[in-house]
């Protein structure tokens, strides 16, 4: 392996920076969460128009008259997206989520934003789907993501998570109960890897008693498939999925920071962060990160650059 191979991060890490012997070093994938291919599907029908529009900063009459065109602000969804894909990237295992509006078009189409890098998440924006929807039908979106982690667990995948975002009461509630009762039996005859929903309501058109019931559903040999919360207003959003995610998923109580000569330099009693701060002693060549027994060893580089994949 030549030096320039030692200098660049290796996985699960993203992005090292050192400097002066504080180390910098990004998680591209929660390594606890072995496998895990996750997923956001963001509300297309008509009620969320508001939120997806883009407003116009009014300027000044001098900027008019010097023909500056007006400044374009985030719209309410954008910052919120942003934050959520790049927050779950660092659990997914390629760190790369399927991002779809649900919802759309009579209330069952669904519209592929992609599949997004949660390093790139400045690049992305989320104007809402291309045809707001007429209803609100929550079971295509299941399928869809269903399909697409079939064709995952081929690549790797030993665990799904979905996230579902709604601001409205679900059309077809008996449906969906229906449709995750036979999801249940291929996942306890091994069909399909284990997998979690995570059901967002926004604002007061939820209707709280049709998601418990969903939600309070349990399955044999499963448990639940769902849980949900509802955030009363959008700025909430992100940090209630977070919250969720985290609480759903089996994630080992934070981890150890090892020098190169088996010394101690940090502990993570609790989970483990997105973004790992420490020091290492001077002339330190590596650290290594030990989770449940895991060890993932990251060389340092000898100058103090930073380095990113």
């Amino acid at each position: 392996m030549s030096e320039h191979d030692h200098e660049r991060p290796v996985e699960p890490f993203s992005d090292l920076h050192v400097e002066h012997g504080h180390v910098r070093a990004t998680l591209l994938h929660d390594p606890t969460v072995e496998g895990l291919d996750m997923a956001i599907y963001l509300d297309g029908s008509a009620s969320m128009g508001d939120e997806y529009e883009y407003k116009t900063k009014h300027s000044s009459i001098w900027s008019w008259l010097l023909g500056k065109k007006p400044e374009i602000l985030p719209n309410q969804v954008e910052p919120q997206a942003r934050w959520i894909l790049e927050y779950l990237a660092t659990k997914d295992r390629n760190g790369e989520l399927r991002v779809a509006y649900w919802a759309c078009g009579s209330g069952k189409g669904i519209e592929v934003i992609g599949d997004l890098r949660g390093v790139d998440v400045q690049q992305y924006s989320f104007p809402g789907p291309k045809s707001e929807g007429k209803s609100t039908h929550l079971t295509p979106a299941i399928k869809d993501y269903v399909e697409y982690l079939r064709k995952q667990v081929a690549q790797g995948c030993k665990r799904g998570c979905a996230v579902f975002i709604t601001d409205g009461e679900l059309h077809d509630a008996a449906e969906v109960k229906r449709y995750c009762a036979s999801l249940a039996r291929d996942i306890s005859r091994g069909l399909l890897p284990r997998i979690s929903f995570i059901l967002v309501g926004l604002g007061d058109g939820v209707n709280e008693e049709q998601m418990e019931e969903i939600c309070h559903e349990e399955y044999p040999g499963i448990g639940h498939l769902w849980c949900h919360r509802i955030a009363e207003e959008i700025g909430q959003m992100a940090e209630l999925v977070a919250v969720l995610v985290d609480e759903t998923m089996t994630v080992a109580a934070g981890g150890t920071i090892y020098d190169d000569k088996g010394n101690v330099l940090k502990v993570y009693e609790a989970r483990l962060p997105a973004v790992l701060e420490f020091e290492v002693p001077e002339g330190a060549r590596s650290f290594t990160l030990e989770i449940n027994g895991q060890r993932f060893t990251q060389p340092l580089p000898k100058e103090e650059h930073e380095f990113a994949h």
